[in-house]
């Protein structure tokens, strides 16, 4: 004979008591695999308005010092209407950790034409890049002296020596359409991605003087193939890791290569666009810089095909979580161009082209 209890829990009873469980189950693996992901919120107070009537134009690079004060490389390039009313502000501006800009210097006619990427050294000196130049600039941390020129002004690694003339991706002395530097912190050496001209990482001693150079342009089939040193288009950023090994945007291929200091290959990080089946010319793989711990336990992507940072796991490459969408209200991205990363894990991103903004997202919780 069924006793009481039996009765009261009939078989839908039973059912919905296991279904609840599921549930809550499901709820707690949950939130168990959450832990430990980090999260980010924009600061809409980052960073403070210029002084006077100054205004930027498009962001073309952001990157961070040891003291976590924010560089942005600014193109000048203000619209019509700003033109009547406002002034340019310089080609570099630096701002403090809590967004008050607190220098700036450079000069458009002399610093790199569309100035690009940007990177300090471990002497806070900062390099900057430039895609519509044939030069990558040192300056001293304040900028007041200028303290390395690689390739020369206006000359560029072309079959005519013009920014109109045929790659060719060979010159020992001349670069092409530069767009990230990494800077080797034990010896000085610095690696270029040469860039939206050439298709090559190029690397020079600290005194300018060429020590070797990989990569070239690479067709669809090497793309699919994942073939290493075959860049698909601009070769996008440059970044040495804890370990000492470089990692390469190649931007249209949807990828991160990763090489040894000598360029020998050693694996392909796929940004996948969601899109596979309908390739476009835009590409997944634009900026990557690392966190700061100790570990680089992140690695950050900036994809300006998709408006999105990624956050990936620096040992598997795998993604952990990812923000942003495609618009223009704050914590959204227009053209997700460079970003960087202080010491204390928030980000800056940097929009150039209509978005010409920079957003820092702050690091809430891991």
């Amino acid at each position: 004979m069924a006793s009481q209890s039996d009765i009261a829990m009939s078989l839908p009873g039973k059912r919905k008591l296991f279904a609840s469980l599921v549930i809550v189950l499901g709820t707690m693996c949950t939130a168990q695999a959450q832990v430990g992901v980090p999260k980010y919120e924009v600061d809409p107070t980052w960073p403070k308005p210029l002084p006077g009537n100054l205004v930027t134009g498009r962001a073309g690079g952001i990157c961070v010092d040891a003291q976590d004060h924010v560089f942005e490389i600014n193109r000048g390039d203000l619209q019509d209407k700003e033109k009547l009313v406002a002034t340019p502000a310089a080609p570099v501006l630096e701002y403090d950790a809590d967004g008050n800009m607190v220098n700036s210097f450079g000069d458009f006619k002399t610093a790199p034409a569309s100035p690009h990427g940007c990177i300090l050294d471990k002497e806070n000196n900062i390099y900057i890049a430039g895609n519509d130049d044939a030069v990558v600039q040192k300056y001293t941390h304040d900028g007041s002296k200028l303290l390395l020129t690689i390739g020369t002004k206006g000359l560029f690694d072309s079959s005519t020596g013009l920014i109109t003339g045929i790659a060719m991706n060979q010159s020992r002395t001349l670069l092409n359409k530069p767009a990230d530097i990494a800077v080797d912190p034990g010896n000085g050496d610095v690696y270029i991605a040469d860039g939206y001209g050439d298709h090559r990482i190029v690397v020079f001693d600290k005194d300018g003087k060429f020590l070797r150079q990989w990569g070239r342009q690479g067709t669809n089939a090497e793309a699919a193939a994942g073939d290493g040193g075959a860049f698909m288009g601009v070769v996008h950023c440059v970044v040495m890791d804890k370990n000492g090994l470089i990692y390469v945007c190649d931007r249209q291929g949807n990828r991160i290569q990763v090489f040894d200091k000598m360029g020998n290959f050693k694996k392909n990080i796929w940004i996948k666009s969601g899109h596979e089946e309908t390739p476009d010319s835009w590409g997944t793989a634009w900026w990557l810089r690392f966190s700061r711990d100790p570990a680089q336990k992140y690695m950050i992507v900036a994809d300006g095909r998709n408006e999105l940072v990624h956050i990936l796991d620096h040992e598997t490459g795998n993604e952990i979580t990812k923000f942003g969408r495609p618009g223009h209200q704050i914590g959204e991205f227009t053209h997700c161009h460079t970003l960087d990363v202080d010491s204390k894990g928030n980000i800056y991103v940097a929009e150039t082209d209509i978005g010409r903004r920079v957003q820092k997202f702050k690091l809430v919780s891991k």
